[in-house]
């Protein structure tokens, strides 16, 4: 006898409750309302004749009937997922998610000798600061700025992050010590959202004669780092990220001196991966281009420093 299967789009909304156990996340991850995740698990549980929810105050907790359907029901649509991938031949994309900042004055620069090394393998960059969670959103490597500690995910280090000063060329008026004091005290300082690095950095260099609460403040860094390199202030950044930009001399380091950061950033990947081999080109490239980039970047804000 053939057994009639629940809807798919029921299942999928199941799924995603169990695994963030609210309707809530769920709506959000697929475009949905709440109330049409709750009529989704109501048509299933009626469906099935079981209850797979019990809804508590401002939570939910599975039943054991939910507990024990969640995982078989979770490995098929893995199981669709890895067939549709092979049949569309996604395997010769890889996607790759980045915060915006990293993409753009990082990554996109070096691109060019990965699509050498492997021409056959398509990128696909999703500039983002949302965290990807490697399965609904189909992405296969992530670049992730904190402390690499992620449950469930491999983290491979590619450099710590020290924050240093840089600005346009033209706000700083001669290169001796007491120039670059002086465009600090006088140009505007550019923050980044949190509006808390600058307070942080001149503390740590002992410097109490600059306003660290002047200044505009940006959502993202990219557009930060193009506001210093249009003359419009001084921005703190990270040094990987300004390192090309400095050794170019499209930015100047206003100091020597950086403040490092307990975070880094990491390249992470899924202990799982749906393509080991397109995952482990990309990683050893990224990798490598780290230890190349951060061998380079100190001689360059050196130089700059000195200049």
């Amino acid at each position: 006898m053939t057994v009639r299967l629940p809807p798919l789009p029921a299942l999928r909304a199941f799924v995603a409750a169990a695994e963030h156990l609210s309707f809530k996340q769920a709506a959000d991850l697929l475009h949905v309302t709440p109330g049409a995740i709750s009529q989704q698990i109501k048509s299933l549980e009626t469906a099935l004749g079981a209850r797979l929810f019990v809804r508590l105050n401002r939570r939910l907790q599975l039943t054991a009937a939910g507990a024990a359907y969640l995982p078989p029901i979770r490995a098929a649509f893995d199981e669709i997922a890895s067939a549709t991938s092979r049949l569309k031949g996604a395997q010769q994309q890889l996607h790759v998610s980045a915060p915006p900042s990293f993409a753009a004055q990082w990554l996109l620069p070096r691109l060019e000798r990965f699509r050498a090394l492997h021409p056959a393998l398509d990128l696909a960059i999703e500039a983002t600061m949302g965290l990807a969670n490697f399965r609904d959103d189909e992405i296969d490597v992530a670049i992730r700025y904190g402390r690499g500690r992620y449950a469930g995910l491999r983290s491979d280090r590619l450099f710590p992050v020290r924050l240093i000063p840089v600005c346009s060329p033209a706000l700083v008026r001669g290169s001796s010590a007491a120039a670059r004091r002086a465009a600090l005290r006088s140009q505007p300082l550019l923050h980044d959202k949190a509006r808390r690095n600058w307070r942080l950095w001149l503390a740590a260099q002992g410097i109490d004669d600059v306003n660290a609460a002047r200044g505009p403040s940006f959502s993202d860094q990219t557009f930060m780092l193009q506001a210093a390199a249009l003359g419009q202030g001084i921005a703190l950044a990270p040094d990987v990220l300004v390192a090309d930009d400095v050794a170019a001399g499209r930015l100047v380091a206003v100091s020597d001196a950086g403040w490092p950061t307990q975070s880094a950033y990491w390249c992470v990947t899924p202990e799982a991966q749906r393509d080991p081999h397109k995952v482990a080109a990309f990683r050893a490239w990224l990798l490598a281009e780290a230890r190349r980039a951060a061998a380079q970047a100190q001689p360059a804000a050196d130089s700059a420093g000195r200049a």
